[in-house]
């Protein structure tokens, strides 16, 4: 996305920062807000720093809030083509964190952002992880191998993803997929969503993510995560259904679960006052 076009709509857009991301034209596009502890935020795929735009501010006394835009989406560029899936993603995450000081005490991701965020802590960046609607379980069935086939199809094609978002500009399909989620969004978050998918470098760069995402080695480690783990998840979430987070703490040795009642996928969009209680009770208790 073009940040000159964008940055007087853009929430919170005086604590934005760009970090260069080694050679060339790679950045990151950081927000960068409050003072105390460290804690990263991880947006979902297909998001930006917007997902967090009600969070921040009602953390940001007690906490020094650092939310980032994943390669290739939002206002970030990846520095090279092949960073896409989750183990460069960490990797480069984690270095960007070091070479800037940060020491999360927690890292809190929503979506594939918390399965990032697991990732993440399994390099020894930081030994919580707090999820919002975790996106941590496989595709079953015919999923399980068309979703991703598609999404690599898709993401080889350079024509595609100015197909797909002036497809999302045009027919309105960006208010069914937010109405799909499960989640209720005001009229500012579905603009920004808006913005966002009528972008075509940021779907190019969510369907690059989406075709190299493979979760089944971070899966296959969790009895071995030792991260403390926190799965808030939504009874309404359609996307990714309560289940799911049930199952993962099953196998992570130190997870538990909590319900928001009532809310969808984008749970920290439409009620980020009770994700900020959580988030505070549980670092409170660390």
């Amino acid at each position: 996305m073009d940040w000159e076009r964008h940055k007087d709509g853009w929430p919170h857009a005086a604590h934005s920062r760009f970090i260069p991301a080694g050679k060339g034209d790679g950045r990151w596009h950081v927000q960068i807000m409050g003072a105390g502890p460290d804690l990263l935020f991880l947006h979902g795929a297909g998001g930006a720093t917007q997902s967090w735009r009600g969070l921040l501010p009602l953390l940001a006394g007690a906490y020094r809030c650092i939310a980032i835009d994943l390669p290739g989406q939002g206002f970030s560029r990846p520095k090279l083509a092949g960073r896409y899936g989750i183990d460069p993603m960490a990797r480069d995450i984690t270095a960007l964190a070091e070479r800037e000081g940060w020491a999360p005490v927690a890292l809190i991701g929503h979506s594939a952002g918390a399965a990032l965020a697991l990732r993440i802590a399994e390099t020894g960046l930081s030994s919580r992880v707090i999820g919002i609607n975790a996106a941590l379980g496989r595709f079953e069935g015919v999923a399980g191998w068309a979703f991703p086939l598609a999404a690599q199809l898709l993401s080889l094609n350079p024509f595609t993803a100015l197909m797909v978002s002036s497809s999302a500009a045009n027919a309105g399909s960006i208010g069914r997929f937010l109405d799909a989620t499960g989640s209720t969004l005001d009229a500012e978050g579905r603009a920004l969503y808006h913005a966002l998918v009528s972008d075509p470098r940021h779907v190019d760069g969510t369907l690059r993510m989406m075709a190299a995402w493979n979760l089944t080695p971070l899966i296959a480690r969790f009895p071995r995560n030792e991260a403390e783990v926190l799965l808030l998840a939504g009874t309404g979430d359609t996307t990714v259904p309560m289940d799911v987070s049930r199952k993962a703490a099953a196998r992570l040795p130190k997870a538990r679960v909590i319900a928001l009642e009532g809310l969808g996928h984008l749970a920290h969009e439409e009620d980020p006052g009770t994700v900020a209680h959580h988030v505070r009770e549980s670092l409170k208790a660390a």
